[in-house]
């Protein structure tokens, strides 16, 4: 078997890449009304006051982001990454409990499969569900995915370079205040061709489904 060199784009991404993420933002309570006069001041208990911020107070689903290279089976991984390591590789990151990511990667005969599963955590369902909306506007020409937590969505595009073919597909799900966030995609070496769209689209969707299940079986907080 002859070894051939990555093309440029695929060998980059063989390199791990810092994953930069920050938490969201910080509740306050809004302003006291002003009172009319300074009698009205002066009749304002102490219990009154402590008592205003209450109503600010958000209940978060999840507290922080699970283990992510725990959260797809080692059969699933297997299938869909032939020949990567079960453990995969955890990308570093500035706060592990608002994002967390793992990689598994394999070049097995002429075959390259990639795999990202990750994690992110906002401070309640609104955001999250804001910053879902975010990433699908960004990943354009998909569709969603019954299902798949409170909102799922998925799509598959082709890339091609120095006559090298790359199939990726993106699969995210909003889970109250957790997003989950998969990318799947692979190439062939030998043919230059990438897998086939249904192939590359199901495989993420598995996987997306195995982390929906393991931030549901174990994430609350």
């Amino acid at each position: 078997m002859r070894s051939l060199p990555l093309p440029l784009a695929l060998t980059a991404r063989l390199t791990p890449v810092a994953v930069l993420a920050c938490a969201g933002w910080a509740l306050s309570s809004g302003p006291a009304a002003s009172p009319a006069d300074g009698h009205r001041t002066a009749r304002q208990t102490p219990t009154q006051s402590a008592s205003a911020p209450s109503s600010t107070q958000v209940s978060k689903t999840y507290a922080a982001a699970p283990a992510p290279c725990t959260s797809v089976p080692a059969a699933t991984l297997k299938s869909l990454v032939p020949g990567a390591k079960a453990t995969g590789k955890e990308i570093p990151s500035t706060d592990t409990k608002v994002r967390r990511t793992c990689s598994w990667n394999a070049l097995k005969g002429y075959a390259y499969r990639w795999l990202d599963v990750s994690f992110e955590i906002s401070e309640s369902d609104e955001q999250a569900k804001k910053e879902y909306e975010q990433h699908v506007a960004e990943k354009s020409g998909g569709g969603a995915v019954p299902g798949l937590g409170d909102a799922g969505y998925s799509v598959v595009n082709l890339t091609t370079e120095d006559k090298q073919q790359t199939r990726e597909g993106v699969v995210m799900a909003r889970v109250s205040n957790a997003l989950v966030i998969v990318t799947y995609n692979g190439s062939d070496f030998d043919t230059k061709k990438a897998p086939g769209t249904d192939e590359i689209n199901k495989g993420a969707i598995q996987a997306a489904k195995a982390a929906v299940a393991a931030l549901q079986g174990g994430g609350s907080g």
